[in-house]
């Protein structure tokens, strides 16, 4: 790609992104800070071919941030199943709550503004604000630190908070100076694009970025190296029974799962810590009669920083003994009507077909 001189490195991921970035994707093609939003928080953490699907069952559901804002939690969390880090639809439901009550039903058009809204940290207030209102201002997203750090040469430790704090404001300094209207989407879309196609955490396509001729990392051999972060995560393991009560209705007996902690709010088959505490809860259901009992296959279910290790048993009868703790019989067409976390949604399909 030929460059005039002093073409500034805003300019040339401007350039880049125009010709050689993602342009296609449906909430590329609007400036509505509800589309943009949503789709900002739908890609926390997870992939643009997961998101597509989840998005546009959304919008189809929920047009508009009144629509969302007025829906039933119960509902949003049905309709997040399977996408993972469910304390974001908690999120998501309670921001668009406040911006109608609050906001008027827009948004703000600041990213000062945004970032007190629940579940918009920094870097999504950024990438709203700049997609949307076209402000000058920064994100960093995993990505985006990635490209910035390795282009600069940042090797301060970004576990640290005064690190991360100089790295905001060189990102902040390389932003493009003129026609933010047209520049600053393209810009902050660009660094996005990047850090996702082409500076990629391993074996990055160097010979295609835009910023290569400048790049300290790709003049050092030292991609691999940047971020540096010495903070590593701690994971956890956790083993978890999980009671699955089908009656002679083909209902499932559900509970909500607590405000706090994992699949937080969500429904869930009854969870036991312990094998002990388990048998005697199917014990006590026997008193009202025979029932049938399966063990099932075991699985690990992988979380951010933890492993579940889940024992599931299957029981089915006529239940003439109401299961302990507050939950209810719900039929296979009224599992979509309420949040289930993915595994218990697979471990409730696999055990459809069987009979136990």
């Amino acid at each position: 790609m030929a460059r005039r001189a002093g073409e500034s490195a805003a300019e040339r991921v401007v350039a880049w992104q125009r010709t050689h970035g993602r342009n296609h994707l449906p909430w590329q093609q609007t400036r509505d800070p509800y589309r943009v939003w949503l789709s900002e928080i739908m890609l926390q953490q997870t992939q643009v071919a997961t998101v597509l699907e989840y998005y546009s069952r959304f919008l189809n559901r929920f047009p508009d941030v009144a629509a969302l804002a007025h829906a039933s939690q119960d509902e949003v969390m049905g309709l997040w199943s399977g996408l993972g880090y469910y304390s974001r639809a908690r999120n998501l439901h309670r921001c668009a709550q406040q911006v109608v009550s609050e906001h008027g039903g827009q948004f703000p058009a600041t990213a000062d503004m945004l970032a007190t809204l629940p579940g918009i940290g920094k870097s999504t207030a950024g990438a709203i604000a700049a997609f949307c209102f076209s402000q000058r201002v920064p994100i960093l997203d995993a990505n985006v630190r990635r490209v910035l750090t390795r282009w600069l040469g940042f090797k301060q430790d970004l576990a640290s908070a005064s690190s991360e704090r100089q790295l905001w404001a060189q990102a902040e300094r390389l932003l493009p100076d003129e026609d933010l209207t047209n520049a600053m989407p393209r810009y902050t879309q660009g660094l996005m694009d990047l850090g996702a196609t082409i500076c990629t955490p391993r074996v990055p396509r160097c010979g295609e970025c835009p910023l290569r001729r400048d790049c300290v990392a790709y003049r050092e051999g030292a991609q691999e190296q940047y971020p540096a972060k010495t903070r590593k995560l701690s994971r956890k393991a956790e083993s978890w029974r999980l009671l699955v009560l089908r009656d002679e209705q083909g209902r499932v007996w559900l509970e909500r799962r607590p405000a706090t902690g994992i699949w937080a709010g969500m429904h869930c088959v009854p969870v036991f810590q312990n094998e002990d505490a388990l048998d005697a809860c199917v014990d006590g259901l026997r008193a009202g009669g025979p029932l049938q009992v399966s063990e099932l296959q075991p699985f690990v279910h992988v979380l951010t920083h933890r492993d579940l290790h889940l024992h599931p048993m299957a029981v089915s009868g006529d239940f003439l003994v109401s299961p302990p703790g507050a939950g209810e019989w719900l039929a296979p067409d009224q599992w979509g009507t309420v949040g289930l976390p993915a595994p218990i949604r697979k471990l409730l399909d696999a055990t459809q077909s069987h009979l136990w």
